[in-house]
């Protein structure tokens, strides 16, 4: 978006910015779209799915507008630095990911249908970047909350990969991690709100800038 120090490498913990204990900044209450709470609390049955696919503003006024969503909030996560800024996010030392908070009704919106239409809305193959933004604050990332969630991300990524080779993309290079650690593997850690100007900012800004990048690739939901 503003740019960043194009860090193309993961930060390692030990030398991640160190953060802070609390959040540097207020959290809006509600959804200014939506008029929902942003951090909850949220009717019974919701769930949480937190995507990452380059620049959050796009990707959030996608998400927010798909039917059985109950809230989306801009945020960081899948680093080491605790509450971070979005300016420390920039400078790829904090090992965040821009990534979009989904609170939605599954009876309503199923997860792999929330799944494909994240495969759907940007290049899952390039890494640390989408289009022209550059960084590792810019990549493909699915951070889980429940296995549910975890068994959908890796069923359709492998229902997806083959339409994407067949269009002379590459491999899927998006990470996907569940929020807390299980069996062994690091989790991907809290969701960090952003800044209040982050939030449904191109409802705010409607002409602002930020493409969602799209291969113009379907992605075929698994068969049972």
């Amino acid at each position: 978006m503003f740019g960043s120090l194009l860090r193309t490498t993961m930060v390692s913990p030990e030398r991640a910015l160190r953060g802070r204990s609390a959040s540097a900044f207020p959290v809006p209450e509600r959804h200014v779209v939506l008029g929902t709470p942003l951090a909850g609390p949220w009717p019974d049955g919701t769930a949480v799915l937190h995507l990452a696919l380059g620049c959050f503003w796009g990707a959030e006024r996608e998400l927010w507008q798909l039917p059985g969503v109950v809230t989306t909030a801009a945020g960081y996560q899948g680093g080491y630095t605790p509450f971070p800024t979005y300016e420390e996010t920039c400078t790829g030392m904090t090992g965040h990911t821009e990534t979009v908070l989904v609170a939605y009704d599954p009876t309503v919106l199923p997860h792999a249908e929330l799944l494909r239409t994240f495969w759907e809305l940007h290049d899952p193959t390039q890494g640390f970047r989408q289009g022209n933004d550059r960084g590792t604050q810019y990549r493909s990332a699915v951070f889980t909350t429940t296995d549910e969630q975890t068994a959908a991300a890796l069923s359709t990524r492998t229902a997806y990969e083959p339409a994407l080779r067949s269009h002379g993309l590459g491999p899927i290079t998006t990470e996907i991690r569940a929020v807390d650690s299980r069996d062994g593997v690091p989790g991907a850690g809290p969701f960090y709100y952003a800044e209040e100007y982050h939030q449904q900012y191109l409802h705010k800004v409607p002409h602002g800038y930020c493409p969602v990048h799209s291969t113009g690739v379907a992605c075929p939901l698994p068969t049972a």
